[in-house]
């Protein structure tokens, strides 16, 4: 097997970061109405820097290995930073192919930080269109 297909089923076999938190400064929920994952994310941030990201979700592997793997990627990152992340950023971390049918379970963890951001801000949610955008994997801002 791939080693980055190991660590996608590591990820969701073994979510990181996975749960709630009480303390949250800002919580989003998303669903892919497409095949039906849910993530649920809690921020704290401080001074704006994410200090601590836990999140709550069901769904397929590559939605929960995805939403693992960002929020590991998301401590101690700054807000800016955060907001400027896009798709190819999710599928440098995730590191296999992701097919035009998989798009949304790649990405659900992307459009709920990108919501919970807008919200922390007192802005209204984007769709999933503003998250999925086409852009290719070259000059990732966020890699691995």
């Amino acid at each position: 097997m791939d080693l980055y297909a190991e660590n996608v089923l590591d990820h969701y076999r073994h979510p990181r970061n996975q749960g709630t938190l009480k303390d949250a400064t800002v919580s989003h929920a998303e669903k892919n109405w497409s095949c039906g994952d849910e993530i649920t994310m809690h921020l704290r941030i401080e001074d704006g820097v994410i200090r601590t990201v836990r999140w709550e979700g069901t769904g397929c592997a590559i939605s929960q290995a995805a939403m693992s793997l960002l929020s590991e990627k998301l401590e101690g990152v700054t807000l800016k930073k955060a907001a400027e992340l896009q798709q190819k950023d999710i599928f440098r971390l995730l590191g296999v192919p992701i097919s035009p049918r998989r798009l949304q379970c790649a990405l659900i963890g992307l459009h709920t930080l990108k919501n919970a951001l807008r919200k922390e801000r007192g802005e209204p949610p984007h769709g999933w269109m503003d998250t999925a955008e086409t852009d290719s994997m070259d000059g990732a801002t966020f890699g691995t």
